[in-house]
């Protein structure tokens, strides 16, 4: 009986994952009008929490104050750093790049809390005071973040809409040739970008990324309490409050910014773990969700929500199926001859790498020099790679069964 019904709810958990990932690539092929109304002035202010980052904070300054136009400005939150990330900052010696030192014991509570200091600072300064706040964008970038020259171009025609409270680029790793593990990364944004984004902004769900994304400060200002919240994953929560108040949230997939890949494994699952940890605290959004959010975005996000919960059932079904391929072989033994039909193989290969197809040709059309071969192969390899949000999952439900709630800071190199 429990054999039985362990079969029903891993075919089960198969079956929707395969069903709602095939929707989401349908639903991302399709083209998306833009609406709006005559452009506006608008000033761009770039808000960068750091802490400790003085190895890669050069680089992405550098990024920003070579943006075309001259209406931007960038914001440096030194959140108590204990290198010289400060005066490297001071260092760039440009006016469009101000920096805001934040002194213990208020700093170091989390980049929520950075970013909402950060933003009570910016409404203090006289460069906003000149610009209604529906004309003021906020963009968040990490310190590692590198943005396109055109980003300002390409993100700027989607504030026409009055309704747009939020646009979201793409996300790219700018060390991607440096390994296999770091090709995997850029894929993996890739991939969420260029289908589950794309495909959330024909539901209305579409979310915000830590990196890359511009928000109206009106829209900031309309949300209950301090934009920001204390979720590891304050993107996340963020973007789903902006739609409960009736903002739209965009993705813009003609701009990225470029931030820096993982390139040892424990870090990449450090890393990892703090998004699995931030996710499952941003459950506590359901309520929010089903009262304010309509029925078709609510859905996606509900199952959104719901992926840690997916996520450790599913990391149970390659080890069942191991002890189940074990336990054939055994009988198999026993009896003389094979038990079990060879048509297994083909089910088994198209269930486990059925969407690599998917992924290849999104890719391959972001990285055409890569080659078709290369890139079938890496898409294969890529969903054995998704095999780390297991173990991540994991290491996240013992950090929360233990009460450890801190932020795990990314190391740079």
């Amino acid at each position: 009986m429990i054999s039985d019904l362990t079969v029903v709810g891993s075919v089960g958990l198969i079956a929707l994952a395969v069903l709602y990932n095939t929707g989401m690539f349908g639903l991302s092929r399709r083209s998306h009008r833009r609406t709006g109304e005559q452009p506006r002035p608008r000033l761009y202010v770039f808000i960068l929490a750091c802490l400790n980052e003085e190895k890669v904070i050069a680089a992405s300054l550098s990024r920003i104050t070579s943006l075309r136009g001259d209406n931007f400005v960038a914001m440096v939150i030194d959140d108590a750093s204990d290198d010289g990330t400060a005066q490297v900052v001071r260092d760039i010696g440009s006016p469009k790049v101000a920096l805001y030192q934040r002194k213990l014991p208020n700093a170091r509570r989390g980049k929520g809390a950075a970013l909402n200091a950060g933003l009570r600072r910016l409404r203090e300064a006289r460069i906003i005071q000149h610009y209604d706040p529906h004309d003021v964008i906020i963009c968040v970038v990490d310190a590692d973040g590198r943005l396109d020259p055109h980003i300002l171009q390409e993100v700027n025609p989607h504030f026409d809409d009055p309704a747009t409270g939020a646009v979201q680029v793409g996300v790219r790793m700018y060390n991607r040739k440096q390994g296999l593990l770091a090709r995997l990364q850029d894929m993996e944004f890739v991939v969420y970008g260029d289908i589950f984004q794309s495909a959330r902004r024909h539901i209305g769900s579409v979310g915000m990324g830590g990196n890359g994304q511009f928000m109206r400060l009106s829209a900031l200002d309309s949300l209950p309490g301090e934009p920001w919240s204390d979720c590891l994953t304050e993107d996340l929560d963020l973007g789903v409050r902006l739609l409960a108040e009736g903002w739209n949230n965009v993705h813009c997939l003609t701009a990225a910014v470029h931030q820096q890949a993982v390139l040892s494994l424990g870090r990449l699952l450090r890393q990892r773990s703090r998004w699995f940890q931030g996710h499952m605290q941003a459950a506590r959004l359901a309520p929010l969700i089903l009262r304010k959010i309509a029925p078709r975005p609510a859905v996606d996000l509900l199952y959104h929500l719901s992926s840690p919960v997916l996520l450790l059932l599913t990391s149970l079904l390659p080890l069942s199926f191991l002890l189940a391929l074990i336990g054939v072989g055994v009988a198999s033994v026993s009896a003389g001859h094979l038990l079990l039909s060879p048509w297994w193989l083909p089910w088994f290969y198209l269930m486990t790498f059925g969407v690599a197809s998917a992924y290849t040709h999104v890719y391959r059309k972001r990285e055409p020099d890569l080659g078709f071969l290369r890139c079938v192969l890496l898409g294969h390899v890529y969903v054995l790679y998704g095999y780390i949000w297991f173990v991540s999952g994991w290491w996240a439900v013992g950090r929360t069964i233990r009460g450890r709630q801190t932020w795990l800071k990314t190391a740079r190199t």
